[in-house]
């Protein structure tokens, strides 16, 4: 190298102008968070608040446009409209954190219930062991799916639909299209409708099975969020991959979430008998609908990893109130049909507006 081509600073120059630099170290996080960004991660922070605000502006509103909301006979009436819906979205609860769905779950309740009330009123068999013998089905059924989408790897909504035909043409094989009244449950086997009879509070009714409902509620929370089990739940709806690479073993979580599922379905069986009080292949044929906006609405996201149990039966009481407070309010049966899945919608992009609170 030429000497008109040397470096023309030395060492101490560049070192003298490295300490002028600034030493501050280097800061990621926004400084410009407005009240909106701010709220959105409180939001995310505590889902169940969505989920309260909703129900409370729910039930202001339909007092005020239906002063007849208000009163203890609608109130009863909600309590008792919500305890299956609050049964099966509990089940679905513990799929949809797995970054799941079933569209099977009311499939699932309706063969449960025909295997007890056939058992029990037209076989004579006690109606205890009935009890248990449908519960183990409904259990089976939801292991059934949980083998197909953990074992065989097969989405979970492909194989809840499929099974969905099979439980449904399977019902209708077994009870020959028929139902079991109320008349012969009560002569054969009354204690299948113990959880529609109840007490009243305040004027207010209140059924055995809704309070079943926050026992249960209470149960699912507490698993969910201080056992290992609950934890690996929702390690595998967040990242799979990684709970995999962790150690959980996540296929044998994934079946032991559907069965659980499979046997809240099978109890909720003996709920759903007592607050009809009869028995029909072709019952409840709208809770699949129900229990996935309640979850949704109950600020459970779809993509697994993040939920509550308690936004969930928060979120079954919006659908009561919604379908109590529209009925009362007259509005025709397509046009709650409309609200519900205008609620859905909000609550999915809700849900994805605050997946971007952390982004």
């Amino acid at each position: 190298m030429s000497a008109p081509d040397a470096p023309t600073k030395t060492i101490s120059d560049y070192e003298a102008t490295l300490a002028k630099a600034d030493t501050a170290v280097a800061n990621f996080e926004r400084d410009d968070k407005t009240l909106v960004h701010v709220l959105r991660g409180y939001l995310r922070s505590f889902p169940t608040m969505i989920p309260a605000l909703v129900l409370l502006i729910s039930v202001v509103a339909f007092s005020i446009i239906a002063p007849r909301f208000l009163g203890i006979g609608a109130l009863s009436t909600i309590l008792k409209q919500v305890t299956v819906t609050g049964f099966i979205a509990l089940a679905q609860t513990l799929i949809i954190l797995t970054a799941g769905i079933d569209l099977s779950v009311g499939a699932i309740l309706v063969v449960s219930s025909l295997i007890m009330g056939n058992l029990a009123v037209v076989t004579g068999i006690p109606v205890g062991f009935a009890i248990i013998i449908g519960i183990f089905f409904g259990g089976l059924m939801g292991l059934v799916n949980g083998l197909l989408v953990a074992r065989m790897k097969l989405p979970p909504f492909i194989v809840t639909l499929g099974t969905l035909s099979i439980f449904n043409a399977l019902k209708l094989w077994y009870s020959g299209s028929e139902s079991i009244r109320n008349v012969d449950i009560e002569a054969q086997a009354p204690s299948l409708l113990w959880f529609g009879q109840g007490f009243n509070f305040g004027g207010a009714s209140i059924s055995y099975g809704g309070i079943t409902l926050i026992l249960l509620a209470a149960i699912l929370w507490y698993v969910l969020n201080h056992t290992a089990w609950g934890r690996h739940v929702h390690a595998i709806g967040d990242d799979p991959d990684a709970a995999m690479l962790s150690g959980i073993r996540v296929s044998g979580v994934l079946v032991s979430v559907y069965a659980v599922a499979g046997v809240i379905c099978g109890f909720t069986a003996w709920i759903a008998i007592g607050r009809v009080g009869s028995v029909s292949p072709i019952a409840f044929d709208t809770v699949n609908l129900a229990s996935i906006t309640a979850v949704v609405i109950g600020g459970t996201s779809l993509f697994g990893g993040r939920g509550s149990i308690i936004g969930s039966v928060l979120g079954a009481f919006i659908v009561g109130v919604f379908n109590t407070g529209l009925s009362l309010a007259g509005v025709d049966d397509y046009w709650q049909m409309f609200a519900a899945g205008c609620l859905v919608i909000i609550a999915v992009a809700l849900d994805q507006w605050l997946r971007r609170a952390s982004q």
